[in-house]
């Protein structure tokens, strides 16, 4: 950790298991970003493979390590949130990882840790072989009705302030997919203000927990604005049709 009570403080989770495959691309990102104040955090469930060789190797750049069997990674990110120093709180899987050298250097560019409770940027969605698939949708301005329609403050390029969580708590374990999307909409009816960053901040790597399995994250989705009362239920069921009937004409009609 580098201090400097000029700048905010982010600190960086990365949850992790068995990813001896990408894991050092990951941390190379961050310990090599411009931007002088970042705290790392790294969060092993208890890996078997390569993956905590890897963090010995740099763990002179590593604030807090910690290895063992966890209930998912909604309850690795919250071990990392309650050990976390930053004005800023960013989650990072193994796979992701910060995009370009200054990119966090951009992202905090103009920002208010006063008033600033979300940091939003764009994110690269890669293949598992880094092929760039597609740039996350950016807005100039941020509409909380956004989020009836999609996750658009991915987590990767989002940088929730450590107050966000000293008002809404910490990721419900329950969540297998949408952990950072039911935290969101906790604070739906009074959304806090939103910094938009025309910024790709971090890459988001196609091998997750969520990886093709598009219409269980859906159903969850739905659950949760629906426990949530973002909306009448009449409304989120056209939204939840709308969602389903889209994703299976892509289906249909992809080679």
């Amino acid at each position: 950790m580098t201090l400097n009570e000029n700048k905010a403080l982010v600190s960086v989770i990365i949850a992790v298991y068995n990813g001896e495959a990408h894991l050092e691309q990951t941390i190379k990102s961050i310990i090599t970003q411009t931007y002088s104040n970042i705290e790392l955090i790294i969060i092993d469930g208890g890996s078997i493979d390569n993956t905590k060789n890897i963090i010995d190797k740099y763990q002179e750049h590593i604030d807090y390590y910690v290895s063992e069997p966890d209930k998912g990674i909604s309850d690795a990110f919250n071990k990392g949130v309650k050990v976390a120093n930053g004005d800023y709180i960013n989650f990072q899987g193994d796979g992701d990882g910060f995009w370009e050298c200054d990119s966090l250097e951009k992202a905090m560019l103009g920002t208010d840790r006063n008033n600033d409770i979300f940091i939003s940027c764009k994110i690269a969605r890669v293949s598992e072989d880094e092929e760039l698939l597609f740039y996350s949708k950016h807005t100039s301005k941020f509409s909380k009705n956004s989020l009836l329609l999609r996750m658009s403050l991915p987590h990767q390029g989002l940088l929730t302030h450590k107050k966000f969580f000293e008002t809404y708590g910490i990721f419900d374990i329950k969540n297998k997919f949408c952990m950072d999307y039911e935290h969101l909409l906790r604070a739906f009816h009074s959304f806090p203000n939103v910094k938009m960053q025309d910024v790709v901040l971090a890459r988001w790597r196609a091998d997750g927990l969520g990886n093709n399995r598009e219409v269980e994250i859906y159903k969850e989705y739905d659950a949760i604005k629906r426990m949530h009362k973002v909306a009448p239920s009449s409304v989120l069921f056209l939204i939840n049709t709308w969602i389903l009937l889209k994703h299976n004409i892509k289906k249909w009609l992809k080679p």
